[in-house]
């Protein structure tokens, strides 16, 4: 876990490493002040009489002693303030790398890999889990690094003044650290835990926020408040155990510095008294390095407690970052692609190895570069499905597609998705300006390209009545625009792509029947040599295709054309009497009545 998070230091490493470098040289500055000052202390004492009087007043050698005191307060103060520069700088470029190296592996993924994280749970990795760790890498290479500095030469500087005396110090850090380690081995699996919450709390408030209209034509207000409270009242309730436990290192660290105070006033005091060589500057001194010792515990403990809480934000990053895509381009994979030929042979394809069985069935369907291809069936037929594996979003399980006349498993993915533009059953528009928008099909179009693929998407008509017309501004998701102009809005982004298939996944359901059949006029005349496969509910969007793919239950149910259909097929001719008879279904007892005919 710690190699891979390391990798994305890069350029930050000599900042890494200069700051605990400069954090070295801080502590031995700091660990020498004391003494410093001790001999100082002790030069005055020899100047001074009992009562105060100067005796022999040796200005030379105290001023010397005063520079070097001062001189050593200065380096420190450069050490310690370079030591912060060079931290800073190392933790926020690592975490602007590790913020960036995950989200180009998100990039990188399949959608079966982004359906195993979930959206929530990659939000939060990319967030609260790389914050924690960031702050961890801050403390590590600083903090981490002068704590058990600090306690060595405190440790070494206190035998040096004060001889055994120094034991009691070295007899603390053991039980303290035995203590430290409990915590740490109680308080992880808690932090593990409240991870998978934080998961579940931005799944309700994304779950909230992106269906809000629906919340609120329900009046569900209440129940999605009471959903996000149970969810935030959860991870507040492991948070508060957790910090509970983490909250008994202060009152250890306090009990374990007071008590060690006590114990060397107690007997430095009585050693000075029974002469035994130590004087007060040696105890007073002895003192502070006592505090060193037992504030770079405390320090470590701080240290400690967020590198508990960041071990399990760091698993989690790493478990996107060493995820590997289902999906990868060969080596020598095929850089173009001749026609927009499609052929699935025997296709059997499921959702993940663990599926119980298929969600594509015995698919075995021939279509022609240019032809146009209506694919039509019920809620959950798998229509959708079907048209993923041409631009090979997923792989089939077993069998083969392919386009242009080769598997699509061996195509470079770039060069095969180029080639296959799908608008999707959820239209997306992003924040940006509504030239910005279309140019995700070709970033290169020009102004003139951009009418021509609205014109044709039936677009230009509604974006020629907004002020800004094409540079008027599109909202996050595009909730200044109707359903209707966000489709008509992406059909024209996919078009820029000129691609050689064009998949429209129910992406005129918005839109009235007439602008419908104008888009389809302008495909037939204005793109003939592409492929054009359309997913509808409405059998009047499908019934001028060369070819209707009727599909049930995951299987090719029949193909034809729309009156060949009309003729044979129960599923096709149920919906369309259903769509043109205002939703009356016939009867068995009608048709019995009418000799088995049904009126036209």
């Amino acid at each position: 876990m710690i190699k891979t998070l390391l990798k994305s230091v890069r350029e930050y490493k000599i900042s890494a490493i200069l700051s605990p470098v400069f954090v070295s040289f801080e502590v031995v500055l700091e660990c020498l002040l004391p003494f410093v000052i001790t001999e100082l202390g002790t030069a005055i004492s020899n100047n001074v009489g009992m009562w105060g009087e100067a005796t022999s007043w040796d200005t030379l050698g105290i001023g010397q002693y005063a520079l070097i005191l001062v001189a050593m307060a200065v380096l420190s103060l450069i050490c310690g303030a370079l030591a912060g520069l060079f931290c800073a700088r190392a933790s926020a470029g690592f975490a602007r790398n590790l913020r960036k190296d995950v989200y180009y592996k998100v990039q990188e993924f399949s959608f079966e890999n982004i359906d195993k994280f979930s959206t929530p749970s990659l939000v939060t990795r990319m967030t609260t889990d790389i914050t924690n760790v960031q702050l961890a890498f801050m403390m590590i290479i600083r903090i981490a690094v002068r704590s058990p500095l600090m306690m060595i030469f405190s440790v070494i500087m206190a035998f040096v003044m004060g001889g055994s005396l120094a034991w009691i110090f070295v007899g603390v850090i053991f039980p303290l650290a035995a203590i430290l380690l409990l915590i740490m081995w109680k308080t992880l699996p808690l932090f593990r835990r409240l991870f998978r919450k934080y998961d579940n709390l931005n799944e309700s408030i994304q779950e909230n926020v992106s269906g809000i209209r629906v919340v609120k034509s329900y009046v569900r207000e209440e129940y999605e408040k009471a959903k996000f409270d149970r969810a935030a009242t959860e991870l507040q309730r492991d948070f508060t155990k957790a910090e509970r436990i983490l909250a008994w290192n202060n009152p250890v660290m306090q009990l374990f510095f007071y008590g060690v105070l006590s114990t060397v006033l107690f007997l430095g005091s009585y050693m000075i008294f029974q002469n035994t060589g130590l004087n007060v500057w040696s105890v007073s001194q002895l003192i502070v390095y006592g505090m060193q010792i037992l504030m770079s515990l405390m320090m470590f403990s701080m240290v400690f407690a967020m590198i508990v809480m960041s071990i399990e934000s760091g698993r989690r990053i790493c478990e996107v970052l060493n995820e590997e895509s289902t999906l990868h381009s060969p080596e020598n994979a095929v850089k173009n692609v001749e026609d927009g030929s499609i052929d699935f042979d025997d296709v059997n394809f499921k959702y993940s190895s663990n599926a119980e069985r298929n969600v594509l069935e015995d698919i075995n369907l021939h279509i022609k570069s240019g032809e146009t291809i209506g694919i039509i069936g019920g809620t959950g037929s798998s229509k959708t499905s079907l048209v993923n594996l041409i631009s090979r979003l997923y792989d089939v399980t077993e069998g083969s597609v392919k386009v242009g006349g080769k598997d699509v498993r061996d195509y470079d993915i770039e060069v095969l998705r180029n080639q296959v533009a799908v608008v999707l059953q959820k239209n997306v528009l992003f924040s940006g300006t509504i030239k910005e928008n279309l140019r995700w099909g070709d970033p290169e179009a020009t102004d003139e390209e951009l009418v021509e693929a609205c014109k044709l998407a039936q677009a230009d008509e509604f974006i020629q009545t907004f002020p800004d017309k094409y540079d008027t501004y599109i909202e996050q998701g595009g909730t200044n625009v109707s359903g209707g102009q966000k489709q008509r809005l992406c059909i024209a982004r996919a078009l820029l792509k000129k691609p050689k298939i064009l998949i429209l996944d129910d992406s005129t359901s918005a839109v009235d029947t007439h602008t419908d059949a104008l888009i389809r006029k302008a495909f037939r005349e204005y793109i003939p040599s592409t492929t054009k496969i359309i997913i509808a509910q409405r059998t009047s969007s499908v019934e001028d295709a060369d070819r209707i793919v009727v599909i049930d239950c995951g299987k090719i149910a029949a193909v034809g054309t729309h009156e060949e259909l009309l003729g044979t097929n129960d599923i096709y001719t149920e919906v369309y009497n259903t769509q043109n008879r205002g939703g009356k279904i016939p009867s068995d007892e009608s048709k019995a009545q009418n000799g088995g005919v049904v009126n036209e």
